[in-house]
């Protein structure tokens, strides 16, 4: 029998970061930074509701594998 290989776990600064765009990031900056990870860290259940319910990005919901991504990381402890 052949064992799965884990995926490595996901990072912020290489696949939760760019899911946030620059326009993303300056709509948001009244509240918190989404290119800061502790910021990010900190607010991350909010910004997956917010991602969940479409509501954010404020322009165009999230593709399901972006909400999936981010919720993976959340699930993986929030990786720096």
């Amino acid at each position: 029998m052949t064992e799965q290989m884990q995926p490595p776990p996901l990072m912020f600064d290489i696949d939760i970061q760019p899911l946030f765009r620059a326009s993303d990031r300056a709509a948001m900056e009244f509240m918190f930074d989404l290119w800061d990870y502790a910021d990010v860290k900190e607010n991350a259940e909010d910004i997956l509701a917010q991602t969940e319910s479409g509501e954010m990005p404020c322009d165009e919901a999230w593709p399901e594998e972006q909400v999936e991504l981010f919720r993976r990381w959340i699930a993986e402890g929030c990786q720096p």
